[in-house]
C-alpha cells in the first residue's frame, strides 16, 4: 500500500462526495486506500459513503471528536507507506496524489509534504507559513503583511512574497493536504489531541522539524480547496476555537511571560479590527460585517477570561 488517504468529515456530504469522486478519478497508478472518519454527521454523509463509495473504509463516531482525534483514528488503521491527511472540501487535480508520492520518494528525509492549493476559481490560495513567534504576531496584528506583501520581513509569517511555484522547505504545511511519512509518524507520534480544531498541524510540523525531518512544499501537484466547510458551521465560536488552539500551542512551547505577550497581542488584534468593522456595519448593515463582529467579540471574550497556561483552558 503506497498511500492511505485519511479524511475527517463533519456534515459536508456534497463536497465530500466531490472529493471522493476526484480521488478515484485522478489516482490510478499507485496502490491506495481511502479512510473516512465521520464525526457524528447528521446530513446523510454516512449513507452517501455507503451507497456511492462502498470501497471506502468508514469509521463512524457518535459525536464530533475534533480534527486531530479523528485523524488519529484513521492513522491507527492506515496501511500505507505514507498517510495523506486530506480535507473533505478539496478536489484532486491532475494526478496530484501520485505526483506528491513521487516527490516524497525522491525526498526520503521529508516528514510532511504539501502541494499547491487553488481556490474554486483556480486563483492561488496561499498555503504554508512560519511557526508562531512574537515577531510574527506583531506583524500580523499590525497588518504589515497586507501593507507590504512583497517584503520578506513584513510578509514573513504568511510568506506573502512567495507565489508557491517553487520547491521549498517550510515550517508549517497547511492541514488541508499533508502527505506524511509513516517512518516520521512512528518516530514523532500522531497528532496531539489537546487541539480540537486549528493549530494541530502547526504542532505536528513543529515536532517533525524538531526531530530532524523536513517539511517540504512541491508546486508540481495541485488541488482545489474550498476552505472552512466544517469550520464555518461553528460561526462565532470559530474565534474561540482558533484562539484556544493558538494559546495551547504557546503554552506547550513558550515560557509564561511570552504567552502573556502573545495573548495580549491577540487581544489588540481583535480590538483594532472591531474599531474598523463596527462603523462599517453601522453604515452598510452587511451581514458579513456582523458575522466578523460576532466572531471577534467571541474571541475577545475568551481572551479576557483566559487564565494563562491553565490546563482548564
Amino acid at each position: 500500500m503506497n498511500i492511505s488517504i485519511v479524511i475527517v468529515n463533519w456534515n459536508t456530504k456534497e463536497i465530500l462526495k466531490n472529493c471522493l469522486q476526484s480521488i478515484y478519478e485522478q489516482t490510478k497508478d499507485i496502490a491506495f486506500e481511502t479512510i473516512v472518519i465521520d464525526n457524528g454527521s447528521t446530513d446523510g454523509s454516512v449513507e452517501m459513503i455507503k451507497g456511492r463509495f462502498p470501497e471506502v473504509v468508514l469509521i463512524e463516531n457518535d459525536e464530533n471528536r475534533g480534527f486531530a482525534a479523528a485523524n488519529n483514528q484513521g492513522i491507527a488503521i492506515a496501511k500505507g507507506q505514507y498517510v495523506l491527511l486530506l480535507n473533505s472540501d478539496t478536489v484532486i487535480l491532475d494526478n496530484a496524489i501520485e505526483k506528491t508520492f513521487k516527490f516524497a520518494e525522491e525526498n526520503p528525509d521529508s516528514g510532511v509534504i504539501g502541494c499547491r492549493v487553488l481556490n474554486s476559481d483556480k486563483t492561488l490560495q496561499p498555503t504554508c507559513f512560519m511557526f508562531p513567534s512574537l515577531v510574527n504576531r506583531v506583524l500580523f496584528t499590525g497588518y504589515f503583511y497586507k501593507l507590504f506583501p512583497k517584503n520578506k520581513f513584513f510578509g514573513r509569517e504568511r510568506m506573502t512574497w512567495w507565489n508557491r511555484n517553487t520547491q521549498r522547505e517550510v515550517d508549517v504545511v497547511t492541514g488541508c493536504y499533508m502527505l506524511v511519512s509513516r517512518k516520521a509518524i512512528e518516530q514523532v507520534g500522531v497528532m496531539d489531541e489537546i487541539f480540537f480544531m486549528y493549530a494541530e498541524e502547526i504542532d505536528w510540523c513543529y515536532r517533525f522539524k524538531q526531530a530532524g525531518w523536513k517539511n517540504l512544499f512541491t508546486p508540481d501537484a495541485e488541488i482545489i480547496h474550498l476552505g472552512g466547510a466544517s469550520a464555518i458551521r461553528h460561526k462565532a465560536e470559530r474565534a474561540l476555537l482558533k484562539d484556544k488552539s493558538d494559546i495551547l500551542f504557546m503554552c506547550k512551547y513558550w515560557p509564561k511571560w511570552k504567552v502573556c505577550l502573545g495573548v495580549t497581542l491577540k487581544g489588540l488584534f481583535y480590538l483594532t479590527r472591531l474599531l474598523v468593522i463596527f462603523p462599517l456595519y453601522i453604515v452598510k448593515r452587511k451581514q458579513s460585517y456582523r458575522d466578523i463582529i460576532n466572531n471577534h467579540l467571541a474571541g475577545l471574550k475568551y481572551l479576557l477570561r483566559f487564565q494563562y497556561c491553565s490546563k482548564d483552558n
